[in-house]
């Protein structure tokens, strides 16, 4: 079972961002190979704060030694090895995934520079961060190409944009 807390600080807008990361974070998993954890009694937990460009800078610097703010921090709870161990074997029926962290000012700017809303651009980054915080990356270009396509699909099971230009190589 899943459980998404999204937490909307200033200056987000007020909406229903509980349910759109539900349904980001629900996507998202059905993507990969851990799927069959949205039909199992074991509580799978994730945390998406909504906050400002500002905080968003204080937790790359502090946490990545990057001192500007960025569209979306992962911080995964538990090791990508360790996933299918944990769920499995938990002892109390929950495992906290890990935590999401969006900034407003960068999700606004890159929503109207791709002329979509910012609640679509929200819910891609928001499938974005879950899938690191499956062990999913992007630093090689097979990983990359990999991420990409869950996400696609992600976003396209949610009816949405497809977040990636068509690459002419």
């Amino acid at each position: 079972m899943l459980d998404v807390a999204a937490l909307p600080e200033s200056p987000w807008p007020t909406g229903d961002w509980e349910a759109l990361a539900n349904r980001a974070a629900e996507a998202a998993i059905r993507q990969t190979p851990f799927a069959e954890w949205l039909g199992w009694p074991t509580v799978i937990e994730i945390a998406v704060r909504l906050t400002s460009d500002e905080e968003v800078r204080t937790l790359n610097h502090q946490y990545r030694d990057k001192d500007k703010p960025t569209n979306v921090l992962s911080f995964p709870m538990v090791q990508p090895d360790l996933l299918e161990t944990v769920t499995q074997n938990s002892d109390d029926g929950e495992v906290i995934l890990g935590d999401i962290v969006l900034a407003h000012g960068v999700c606004a700017a890159e929503a109207a520079e791709r002329e979509i809303g910012v609640a679509d651009h929200a819910t891609h980054l928001i499938v974005h961060g879950v899938l690191h915080l499956l062990g999913y990356d992007h630093m090689g270009d097979a990983e990359a190409e990999a991420m990409e396509e869950m996400e696609r699909a992600a976003l396209d099971q949610l009816g949405l944009h497809d977040p990636y230009p068509v690459r002419e190589d």
